[in-house]
């Protein structure tokens, strides 16, 4: 009986087995362990709820890609439909989103090809000039026209690190580090060496960040610095950068120059806002105020300038040489100033000048071109330098600071004189402008001195022109004279200018200006408006972009403390001039 007991409790205990956690009896006999399976279910149907959720979520997120990639196909090959049309124009409802990137085939491959021509122009430089100032392509050496300053190298550093050529660029920030020497028993023109070397030195530590930069700035200033020490505050043009002792040239009769001596406000301010400084501000800008006490109604002034008592000698009133880039930075001082009230005298005077420059305008027959006189005294003459043709970009520039009707017709005008200036190129075989032009009724443009010494004027007014309006003739016209640069300057050691640009003749100068200014703002017409975006940078007037920061003024320097002036911006990724006016007249 018992073992009958036995056996029968056994087989029932294994009949139940393992499996007896699947009945419910289980549970019955067992509510801690019923709860705890309860509690199981639930986070497994949670789990399982969730995990659905995602899948379907994810289904859903990889539909709207597709979609998306889908319009974007179909934007991109409506674009390219347009592009081989470029007289249509895109209406409101068929703008592509502004956040799209487009792809621009046409522009990424000039831009490159400019970039080739600066790896040529550079690598000629390195092999026959290293280090001295411009390079003699046709006899394959160097010279050393600016004192030995190394002008070429330095005023290449900002071209070469926005087209991202790293290599180069350390290379030449290594010999600026180790070799650029300013103690040099030379007569320096203030003006040449402010612009390219003061220039180019500020804008590759603007870029870059490296304080080296920064110092040899701030070095080659001070040894200018004596030029401004004269009665008026006007400064001398000339100045020996070893011994500090400063005078005009003999053929001015003692005269300072008006652009020599009122441009060097964007550099000395940008200098000062970097090293917290405040006498190379005080400097340039005390030139301004001289100049203020007496300026005319018409914003016009000769090109001689008194340094004793700042009044200005009976001279040629221009826009080209030996006048043009002081109108250009008191428009640029302004923007430099972030437009604010401390700088508003310089918008005041600028736009006075315009006033003036309107009264130069003239337009010639039969094809109405569009040109600016020259003026002395009462008597105007029909002439325009290639040099002037830096006005049009400083036209549109300026225009967004008017009201709209004046805004219009200031950017109209400025629209007017760059196809002037882009027919100085084409009226010519070898598509090249030449030094100056004559208008006579009935004739349209005649060349005047007809060398080109590979300017970048026009090129600069068209990239301005283009990036403040997206019109693409400006960008088709750059291409253009960048082809006759290649048909007609580039040799196998680097790029001349030419004696005439009737014959193609060519001379035995690569300028410092062409790698500096030429090739840059080709490459920025190609290149998306964001690098180097007007909104955060202004070009000195040898294209050195500085950066726009907060103004450094006594108000500023007492409730902040010099401390708080230094740029203090990361520097950029990617990795990220005018030789010829006292020269060559």
């Amino acid at each position: 009986m018992m073992r009958s007991r036995s056996s029968s409790s056994s087989s029932s205990s294994s009949s139940w087995g393992p499996w007896r956690v699947l009945h419910p009896a289980y549970y019955l006999k067992r509510p801690r362990r019923l709860g705890i399976l309860f509690v199981v279910f639930v986070l497994a149907y949670f789990a399982f709820w969730d995990r659905q959720t995602l899948v379907r979520e994810h289904e859903a997120e990889i539909s709207k890609l597709k979609e998306e990639l889908n319009r974007l196909q179909d934007q991109l090959r409506k674009a390219e439909d347009r592009s081989v049309k470029p007289d249509e124009h895109f209406t409101s409802d068929k703008m592509i989103d502004k956040s799209i990137v487009k792809i621009d085939s046409i522009n990424n491959e000039r831009r490159e090809k400019v970039k080739e021509a600066m790896l040529h122009a550079w690598n000629s430089y390195e092999k026959y000039a290293w280090g001295q100032d411009e390079l003699q392509p046709q006899s394959k050496n160097g010279v050393n026209s600016f004192g030995g300053l190394g002008a070429t190298l330095v005023d290449s550093l900002d071209t070469l690190y926005i087209m991202g050529l790293e290599d180069e660029f350390q290379k030449a920030r290594e010999w600026v580090a180790n070799t650029l020497d300013f103690n040099k028993d030379y007569e320096a023109s203030v003006f040449e060496t402010t612009i390219r070397v003061v220039g180019g030195l500020l804008s590759a530590y603007d870029l870059s960040g490296d304080g080296v930069f920064l110092e040899k700035a701030k070095d080659i200033a001070d040894r200018l610095l004596p030029a401004w020490d004269t009665s008026s505050g006007i400064p001398y043009n000339r100045i020996n950068l070893a011994r500090g002792q400063a005078h005009n040239p003999g053929w001015t009769r003692g005269d300072s120059i008006l652009a020599d001596s009122g441009t060097e406000q964007l550099e000395f301010i940008a200098l000062s806002q970097r090293t917290g400084d405040p006498k190379y501000q005080q400097k340039a800008e005390n030139v301004i105020r001289q100049l203020q006490k007496t300026f005319p109604n018409d914003g016009l002034l000769p090109i001689y300038i008194n340094p004793h008592s700042g009044s200005s000698s009976y001279s040629t009133i221009t826009f080209g040489a030996m006048g043009d880039s002081f109108y250009e930075y008191l428009l640029k001082a302004w923007i430099q100033g972030n437009k604010t009230e401390p700088v508003k005298h310089y918008r005041k005077m600028w736009e006075t000048s315009m006033e003036g420059l309107l009264s130069l305008v003239r337009r010639t027959t039969p094809s109405s071109f569009t040109y600016i006189c020259e003026k002395n005294g009462v008597s105007v003459s029909d002439k325009m330098d290639e040099l002037a043709c830096f006005v049009p970009g400083m036209l549109a520039l300026g225009s967004f600071g008017y009201g709209s009707e004046k805004g219009e017709k200031i950017l109209s005008l400025a629209e007017e004189l760059a196809w002037t200036c882009y027919n100085f190129y084409q009226s010519t075989p070898t598509k090249l402008a030449g030094e100056n032009y004559f208008f006579h009724s009935g004739q349209d443009m005649t060349v005047g001195t007809s060398w080109n010494i590979l300017r970048p004027e026009t090129v600069e007014s068209l990239m301005y022109l283009y990036r403040l309006t997206g019109n693409k003739t400006y960008q088709e016209w750059g291409w253009n004279i960048f082809q006759a640069f290649e048909k007609n300057s580039r040799i196998e050691s680097g790029y001349v200018g030419l004696k005439d640009v009737n014959t193609g003749a060519k001379d035995n100068m690569m300028q410092s200006f062409f790698l500096a200014e030429t090739l840059k703002y080709l490459y920025l017409l190609f290149s998306p408006p964001s690098l180097i975006s007007l909104d955060e940078w202004v070009f000195n007037t040898e294209a050195h972009p500085l950066r726009i920061v907060p103004r450094n003024d006594k108000a500023e320097a007492v409730s902040r403390g010099a401390d708080a002036n230094p740029i203090t911006k990361a520097p950029v990724r990617p990795f990220g001039r005018k030789q010829g006016r006292s020269e060559h007249h």
